[in-house]
């Protein structure tokens, strides 16, 4: 029989998935290579909920056909290594964007009325504070969006449909497809960072986009500014935005990724008022973590079965020798 080491339980319908393609299943219950490695030695596949895999790994896994992401974030996986041996990461395209997009819209409402700060000063009896007018309205305003992908282009039509403009910048994407959308084109991101209220990134965290919004590009945003990442962590200099929120150089950050997971509790983010901060869980809701658990259960389990699952990070897997026998 088959077997799949799953770094963290799936949803349940994921794990049904599994079941019903009569493949064993053990869970790690940690994600980092030492902690797996004794369960994924002998397995076939590996789902990576949390944790991350390298080349050395995957070569002490002489059975390992495939490694499953139950997203579409592939920065914990060494692909050029699992490339080069043959092995497909199966990913979960359009299985959360829904989810994301949605929470990237409630943090930037969040952020505007000033809420969550409202909240534990009431709490604390300050009820004085409804009189500091932090809170603004977001009708006429600007999204910039550094991204736009499925996650993108939705938040982009729900900030539309309240009154907002929408600038893109997106080096993947043609004008006219933004523009067709009533959309600004931007072919840098200079003009979202200097003229945007509300700054959403949705890019993935490669050498490029890594400290993408770093010192020099808070010095330039307005004071109003809102600053979500609901993408990766790494993509924003954490440094150098506590000392931006510090100077108050834009009015919030809400963020549901960072640099080190989980969050530690004495992080220095999390002394300011001014940061909206989430688990990563954007994507973690009911209809998500079926979604995007199924799809990545239905790869692995093709792929042991000797099928070519189209939804890889990594076509050129398929041209290893492994697959022509």
């Amino acid at each position: 029989m088959a077997k799949v080491v799953i770094t963290q339980p799936l949803h349940k319908d994921g794990m049904a998935v599994l079941n019903a393609a009569g493949l064993e299943t053990a869970v790690s219950n940690g994600g980092k290579p030492e902690e797996y490695l004794p369960f994924v030695k002998d397995a076939d596949g590996l789902i990576i909920r949390i944790g991350h895999i390298d080349r050395a790994t995957m070569e002490a896994c002489p059975n390992l056909k495939v490694i499953g992401r139950p997203g579409v974030g592939v920065d914990n996986v060494d692909v050029k290594a699992a490339t080069e041996l043959g092995i497909p990461v199966v990913i979960a395209p359009g299985a959360n964007t829904r989810s994301v997009a949605e929470c990237a819209f409630t943090m930037m409402l969040t952020a505007a009325k000033d809420m969550v700060r409202a909240d534990r000063e009431l709490r604390k009896g300050n009820w004085a504070m409804r009189s500091e007018y932090r809170a603004y309205e977001l009708y006429g305003k600007t999204l910039g969006l550094i991204g736009y992908g499925h996650i993108g282009s939705i938040l982009a039509s729900l900030c539309q449909a309240i009154g907002m403009s929408v600038m893109v910048y997106d080096p993947f994407v043609k004008p006219e497809k933004v523009e067709a959308e009533g959309y600004k084109y931007c072919a840098t991101i200079d003009p979202i960072v200097e003229q945007a209220d509300v700054i959403s990134l949705h890019v993935p965290l490669t050498d490029e986009t890594r400290n993408l919004i770093a010192k020099p590009q808070l010095a330039r945003m307005k004071e109003n500014t809102i600053l979500i990442n609901c993408a990766r962590g790494g993509i924003i200099n954490e440094a150098d935005l506590k000392e931006g929120l510090e100077k108050h150089q834009i009015m919030a950050a809400c963020l549901d990724v960072f640099d080190h997971e989980p969050l530690s509790p004495d992080d220095p983010l999390l002394t300011l008022d001014n940061v909206i901060v989430y688990p990563h869980m954007a994507g973690q809701t009911r209809e998500a973590a079926s979604n995007v658990a199924t799809a990545a259960a239905k790869g692995v389990a093709a792929i042991i079965a000797g099928e070519k699952w189209p939804y890889v990070c990594n076509p050129d897997a398929y041209k290893h020798p492994r697959w022509n026998k």
